[in-house]
């Protein structure tokens, strides 16, 4: 379908696709995307259309694990705790398919926005430390642990030795979900 563009509101150029599909052992899925031809502005997400139970997936990043599917919904949680690395989720959070490398390559990506906007030497320091870590994983030359918590359990990573376990209502209690909620008692 095509629609005016939300960006640059050019008239009917941006093109909007939507499908659904079925993931094994994952369940069915709203892709979207929209792509401007006259801005360049591209929008990608992916929806999950079941709730399960609150997850918590854990995998050991190797040589071995690195081309395993990722699906991480837009209220995950994803962390690799040996970096220090954590990505939650917020109301503009997207949800994603890819694989191990390129939850790496997600990081890798945000480190270096940030490298752009911290210029002192502490932060340009650790940055480049950080990075270097990432390539050494991505290349299998290291290990580390991928973890994604996801409370509506929407979220999952294909690989034979993902550790699944369910959340407890202590960890869903300090789990952001990227929802914005108003409570009636901050309303009064």
């Amino acid at each position: 379908m095509v629609i005016d563009c939300p960006v640059c509101n050019g008239k009917k150029t941006a093109e909007s696709t939507t499908k659904t599909s079925n993931i094994p052992h994952f369940g069915e899925i709203l892709e979207s995307s929209l792509i401007c031809s006259a801005c360049g502005y591209k929008h990608n997400d992916v929806i999950c259309l079941e709730q399960k139970d609150p997850i918590k997936l854990t995998l050991t990043i190797n040589k071995d694990t690195i081309s395993s599917r990722v699906v991480k919904s837009q209220s995950a949680t994803v962390t690799i705790p040996e970096l220090g690395l954590k990505v939650e989720p917020g109301p503009k959070s997207l949800g994603y398919v890819s694989n191990v490398e390129g939850v790496i390559s997600r990081f890798e990506n945000v480190v270096k926005q940030a490298l752009a906007i911290f210029e002192d030497e502490e932060s340009q320091k650790n940055g480049l430390a950080i990075i270097e870590k990432l390539e050494l994983l991505a290349n299998g030359e290291t290990e580390a642990t991928l973890i994604i918590e996801d409370p509506f359990g929407q979220s999952n990573i294909m690989d034979i030795n993902v550790k699944k376990d369910t959340l407890t209502d202590e960890e869903l209690k300090h789990l952001k979900t990227g929802f914005t909620i108003i409570e009636e008692s901050s309303l009064e």
